[in-house]
């Protein structure tokens, strides 16, 4: 027997293709991806085109060292800044995956700080309800209690602000001072550990899976920066999950209007055909690290050029077919259907989202907000429950926060998949209900 992955999980599924939006079992059986794998998927799979191009790239150029620049880089770059990135960010380092990219955020605000002779700042603020990757000091620093465990002792500690979270702001769900509430906790930490020790803000503009798009209070984010700016701290915006479309702009902050120093952003820069993310600058910041004399290390499998043909594939097609524009149609579609059919059920406390990035908060007791005891498991047994009934759904939560369920799907699905995704989550927390509740 094959034991994968390294700690077997229930699920127990041998996916054996993957088409448009769905998947196909072993056994024939067809499964609505409705979380795109893990918000990855935003073409949909098998695309043909993509495919071809990542071929030729491989016979041409199998591998080249990062720092060499190949006609599928250049490709890449010009792809990027002619059509994607804020017009202030025009230096790019790629990576493999979100948690790398992460890293290398980080060690560039704390590489321009040291360049500015100000090592004295290499505080990285993050948030209590937050993700940003796997690796040590990500795991360290993100807000995320399940993903820290048995490690606790190793990990780098977090210094947190808290996270913007309406429905459970402690002065009271939705408050109308909610806003100004967050604010004045970021200033209160800036103050706590002091600016001239802060190098940056590492945050995501909408939280991804772990906290199930909870966006903040509106203004905060404007707010929130232009204190940044007068503590002389950086900005570090995680758009792993929400960048290239996601949420019906390029980029989250573009909903905002904020302009981070550093973004990180990966997943559907590619749609899960290659491995690749990128971590992006200004000139600024690339060019006080360079005249310090220090380097900015690239990974082993960083810009390999089929990956880099991949995105420019996969970005190309986002343009022409314009799925970025189909984006917030749909998701306002989903969330309606949503909320019409699910939004007064016992178990959900919040639908929330915007473009394809939703997410539903279940709860035990939606008056009091009580959620269900973290050994019932419910994320996994909704999870479970809706891939018997034909469509995967995310998981999302923290352990501290739950339970979550996260819907991500490609930017190609249509009438007949939102239906299907709104049906199958009812039949299942009406299961749960009957259950568990």
């Amino acid at each position: 027997m094959i034991k994968w992955p390294y700690l077997p999980q229930d699920l127990g599924l041998e996916i054996v293709k993957s088409k448009g939006a769905y998947l196909y079992t072993k056994e024939g059986f067809k499964i609505l991806d409705a979380a795109g794998g893990a918000v990855v998927n935003n073409i949909g799979y098998g695309r043909e085109e993509v495919a071809e191009v990542i071929k030729a790239s491989a016979i041409k150029n199998t591998y080249v060292l990062p720092p060499f620049l190949t006609p599928e880089r250049e490709e890449l770059m010009d792809e990027l800044r002619e059509h994607w990135l804020p017009t202030h960010l025009t230096r790019i380092h790629l990576s493999s995956g979100g948690s790398e990219a992460n890293e290398s955020a980080v060690k560039m605000a704390i590489q321009y700080q040291a360049s500015r002779g100000k090592s004295e700042k290499n505080i990285i603020l993050t948030r209590s309800l937050s993700y940003h990757g796997t690796t040590l000091n990500m795991s360290g620093i993100s807000g995320h209690a399940a993903r820290k465990r048995g490690m606790e002792s190793y990990l780098p500690s977090a210094k947190t602000i808290e996270t913007p979270y309406p429905l459970r702001c402690p002065l009271g769900s939705f408050h109308p001072g909610a806003k100004d509430y967050y604010l004045d906790n970021l200033k209160a930490v800036i103050s706590q550990y002091g600016a001239e020790n802060i190098a940056a803000l590492l945050m995501e503009p909408v939280n991804g899976s772990s906290g199930g798009a909870i966006y903040p209070p509106e203004g905060y984010w404007k707010e929130a920066q232009e204190i940044l700016i007068s503590n002389d701290i950086l900005l570090i915006a995680d758009e792993v999950m929400t960048g290239f479309g996601r949420t019906g702009f390029k980029f989250s902050c573009d909903d905002y209007g904020i302009k981070p120093d550093i973004m990180v952003a990966g997943k559907g820069m590619a749609s899960g055909y290659a491995a690749i993310s990128g971590t992006y600058s200004t000139d600024e910041i690339a060019e006080s690290i360079m005249n310090a004399g220090y380097l900015v290390m690239f990974h082993t499998f960083a810009a390999l050029p089929l990956s880099c043909a991949a995105s420019s594939s996969v970005l190309k097609i986002l343009r022409k077919e314009k799925l970025c524009e189909k984006v917030a149609p749909l998701g306002n579609n989903l969330k309606q259907k949503l909320v019409s059919k699910l939004g007064q059920h016992p178990l959900v406390a919040e639908i929330r989202g915007k473009g394809l990035l939703i997410g539903i908060e279940i709860v035990k007791d939606k008056e009091k907000l009580i959620s269900f005891d973290e050994q019932e498991r419910i994320t996994d047994k909704i999870v479970s429950k809706g891939l018997e009934e034909g469509v995967f759904l995310y998981p999302g939560g923290t352990g501290e926060y739950r339970d979550i369920i996260c819907l991500g799907p490609p930017y190609i699905i249509g009438d007949k998949e939102i239906d299907l995704m709104v049906d199958t989550l009812g039949k299942v927390l009406n299961h749960i209900q009957v259950k568990y509740n």
